[in-house]
């Protein structure tokens, strides 16, 4: 058995599926025996009770008073640098290409080449920060000077090879949920508070900015509703939340729209639901319709991004042409009315969450490409999934 290896992660801790991912990843890593050093500028959100092998390292800021901004950036390159050193790390694994794809290769050239980074690409960081002329270079700088790199999607590869015009090999490491948390739970209690038993209830799960479409999910359950007694539940905050709300009271669906605010415990929330409403105009994965998927739960959404690779049309869910709502509400129609196709896609649902999709799986390919990274020899057995 290959050594036990000491890995610095570095993510956003409170936003977003990439500070989800990268923080549950770290978790697993930790049970398997490997040491687990989170360096952020705070507490990652999932991050939970204390927890063997893991342990965090605060990023403070500098606020020299001849600095107009705090350099975060530099900050968080020291910080990495000083934990390499102190806890003798072997990877800097680093989620999102800036700044931290950067701030790992300034750690490294302060500590010397024995350190390794990794660098995984979720998409803002490609899709939004790429399209900016004056980051592209710095960019592709963070990328190309990292010594592994990996991609959420085929998409997100495709989309960073075209943005950026790199030939570094990006390897394709799908996101995934923990089975032991993400899996159909019994919620008629819970699911009683919002909907009757012959209303159905959509769901959508987001940050709220423009690229989830807000109207859309708005638009589309007006559409089913006309055809089948439901509810709709919005799960989150952000800066759309004020005009969503807005388009609730003109179309009068207020009295059949609830808004839950931000919530912990997704797994239980999702759980209640019948469909999730997904009709995003970039995703460059879309993290919350696997966690739909591992609880059984179907989902409506668009062809954005590496949607397609998650969701199969007609097997686990629905795809439409981004802004087509009557082909999305058609097809939760279809999908609401037809207890038996129902029970078949989400069958199929929880088929495929629990094997292409495993946290057991993925765990194993990160660890691959950690020791594959460092130059040594390990044989991580294949995990079975199911």
């Amino acid at each position: 058995m290959a050594r036990r290896l000491k890995i610095g992660i570095t993510c956003y801790p409170t936003l977003g599926g990439s500070g989800v991912v990268a923080t549950e990843l770290g978790k697993l890593l930790a049970e398997k025996g490997h040491e687990i050093h989170f360096i952020t500028h705070s507490v990652p959100f999932r991050l939970g009770q204390f927890q063997k092998n893991i342990f965090y390292h605060e990023v403070e800021v500098n606020d020299y008073y001849v600095f107009r901004y705090p350099p975060y950036d530099l900050s968080l390159a020291s910080k990495m640098a000083q934990v390499v050193k102190m806890q003798e790390l072997d990877i800097l694994h680093v989620h999102y290409a800036v700044p931290h794809a950067v701030c790992a290769y300034l750690a490294k050239e302060m500590v010397g080449d024995g350190l390794r980074t990794v660098t995984t690409l979720h998409g803002t960081d490609i899709t939004v920060l790429a399209q900016d002329e004056s980051l592209k270079d710095l960019i592709r700088m963070g990328i190309n000077k990292s010594d592994a790199v990996t991609a959420v999607s085929k998409d997100l590869i495709r989309e960073t090879r075209e943005l950026l015009d790199i030939d570094k090999p990006i390897e394709l490491t799908y996101n995934f949920v923990d089975k032991r948390v993400y899996f159909p739970r019994e919620c008629s209690s819970l699911r009683s508070d919002f909907a009757s038993g012959d209303e159905k209830i959509l769901m959508h799960i987001s940050n709220f900015r423009p690229v989830k479409r807000l109207q859309d999910v708005v638009d589309v359950f007006a559409k089913v509703v006309r055809e089948v007694p439901s509810r709709l539940l919005l799960v989150g905050e952000g800066p759309d939340l004020p005009k969503v709300q807005a388009w609730v009271r003109q179309l009068g669906l207020q009295d059949r729209v609830h808004f839950l605010g931000k919530q912990d415990d997704v797994a239980q929330v999702i759980s209640i639901a019948d469909v999730m409403l997904l009709p995003s105009e970039k995703e460059s994965f879309g993290l919350v319709a696997l966690e739909a998927m591992a609880c059984g739960v179907p989902t409506i959404g668009s062809t954005a991004g590496g949607i397609p690779e998650l969701v199969s049309h007609g097997e686990t869910g629905y795809l439409s042409p981004i802004g087509d709502t009557d082909d999305m509400a058609y097809n939760a129609i279809q999908l609401l009315r037809n207890e038996g196709l129902y029970r078949k896609v989400r069958e199929a649902c929880l088929h495929r969450a629990r094997t292409r999709f495993c946290n057991d799986l993925i765990t194993a390919e990160y660890e691959r490409i950690y020791y594959k990274t460092l130059g040594i020899e390990a044989d991580i057995p294949e995990p079975v999934c199911e």
